[in-house]
């Protein structure tokens, strides 16, 4: 049965030109390499080397299978290293989802721009979707990560890290008098706007978001009226643009540059935060996954 080493063997003595030589390259004493090209040359059925008084030369049989060798010796070098590679992690497959208002935020473009850069061997699939879309997709082993917001509970069966936590502000129609330029340096006291119609996410989008504005509002004593709820923060913002509402968003949001919207921060007395999230799998992370990981704990 013929084996990897004798191809090895039979391009070690093609290179040297020399049984002796290549069994030193080889790191084997001579008699059993002339042994192995033989066992070799009955598989073939023909002599591969002709054997002259100082060395040997290939037969058109021989150069015809080292030439062939070659190639099968490159290939399997290479599928040694894409395997050493992928076990440090900087060769691989990963789905990573993100929610609308998490793509804004720095840590995340930091991270991809990171992993691109220092693992350019890894092929990094995005998906855009709701923290609920997200955690589903985890679930069914769709997604290996997802940077999602507050989700209503811990998922069963999901680790959920917190990443950082960012300040809320309001999101103003630019015509609105809150958003009147006199009034921009100031912060806002959450109970100012008892009397507007919030346009906010679908809970079940951002349950966590949802669930945190309702509950600052009640705290500052009135329930917010919800004039409208949309699938996605940027539709969110896209209707405060057209002065359909105000809106309470992370941060983060202003970065999407939206005419017609001037952003305020709240009074301190209000205690309303964006926390980001990273939800994964609680089984053992691949090592491409491990890679990232640690990269965002590290941008973190």
């Amino acid at each position: 049965m013929i084996e990897l080493r004798h191809l090895r063997y039979a391009v070690a003595v093609a290179d040297e030109g020399h049984v002796t030589r290549a069994a030193e390259r080889l790191g084997i004493q001579q008699p059993p390499l002339s042994q192995q090209i033989r066992v070799l040359e009955r598989a073939v059925g023909a002599p591969l080397f002709q054997r002259l008084p100082r060395g040997v030369r290939l037969t058109e049989p021989g150069r015809v299978l080292v030439e062939r060798a070659r190639l099968v010796l490159q290939d399997v070098d290479a599928a040694l290293e894409a395997a050493r590679r992928a076990a440090r992690g900087e060769q691989g497959r990963l789905a990573v989802g993100y929610t609308t208002s998490a793509a804004f935020h720095p840590l995340v473009s930091a991270v991809v721009r990171g992993l691109r850069e220092a693992a350019p061997g890894i092929a990094l699939s995005l998906e855009e979707g709701s923290t609920g879309d997200l955690i589903g997709l985890l679930r069914a082993d769709r997604l290996d990560a997802a940077f999602v917001r507050a989700p209503a509970a811990r998922p069963d069966g999901l680790l959920v890290e917190p990443l950082h936590v960012e300040e809320m502000l309001v999101a103003l129609p630019d015509h609105h008098p809150l958003a009147a330029a006199s009034l921009r340096r100031q912060r806002l006291p959450l109970a100012a706007l008892s009397n507007e119609t919030f346009v906010l996410n679908r809970r079940p989008s951002g349950p966590g978001l949802y669930d945190d504005i309702i509950a600052a509002c009640r705290a500052a004593g009135f329930s917010p009226m919800v004039g409208q709820e949309t699938p996605r923060m940027v539709s969110t913002l896209s209707l405060v643009s057209a002065g359909l509402g105000i809106s309470i968003v992370p941060a983060s949001m202003a970065k999407l540059e939206t005419n017609g919207i001037v952003y305020r921060r709240l009074d301190g007395t209000t205690r309303l935060t964006a926390q980001l999230y990273l939800a994964r799998r609680a089984d053992e992370p691949s090592p491409s996954l491990s890679r990232f990981l640690d990269m965002v704990r590290r941008q973190a």
